[in-house]
C-alpha cells in the first residue's frame, strides 16, 4: 500500500466529503427542512465520517487512527439508519435514497478494509 501523506489523498475521505455535501443538500428541502432534528443529526453524522478520518489521520498514531476509524464507521451506520427514517417519513425519494445509501454503504466497506489493514500491519 502507498504512503499517503495527507487525509485529503484518501478515497475513504473523498466519498465522505461528497456524501456529506450530498445529505446537506437533500436536508435543505422541505419538508426535511423543518425537521430539525433529523436535519441536524443525519448532517451532524455525516460531518462525524469525515471529520474523524481527518482527526484520527493527523494524530499520526496508528492505535489512534484505529480508533477515531472505528468512531467514522459507527457515524456511518448513523446515517444508514437516519436515511431509511428519511425515506419511510417520505423526506426523500427511493431514487435519492438509494444513490445516499449507496455512498454509505460503500464509505463503511472503504473504513472496514482501511481498519483490517491497519490492524494486520500493526500487530
Amino acid at each position: 500500500m502507498a504512503t499517503v501523506e495527507h487525509f485529503e489523498d484518501l478515497e475513504v475521505w473523498k466519498l465522505a466529503r461528497k456524501l456529506t455535501g450530498k445529505l446537506y443538500g437533500l436536508s435543505r428541502n422541505d419538508p426535511f427542512a423543518k425537521d430539525y432534528g433529523l436535519r441536524d443529526q443525519i448532517c451532524r453524522a455525516a460531518v462525524s465520517i469525515v471529520s474523524n478520518i481527518a482527526e484520527g489521520f493527523e494524530r499520526r498514531s496508528a492505535n489512534q487512527f484505529l480508533q477515531f476509524l472505528d468512531i467514522a464507521n459507527g457515524s456511518a451506520g448513523e446515517v444508514r439508519a437516519q436515511l431509511y427514517v428519511a425515506l419511510d417519513l417520505g423526506y426523500i425519494t427511493q431514487e435519492e435514497f438509494q444513490d445516499a445509501i449507496g455512498d454509505v454503504v460503500a464509505i463503511g466497506k472503504m473504513l472496514t478494509s482501511l481498519i483490517r489493514h491497519l490492524r494486520l500491519n500493526n500487530a
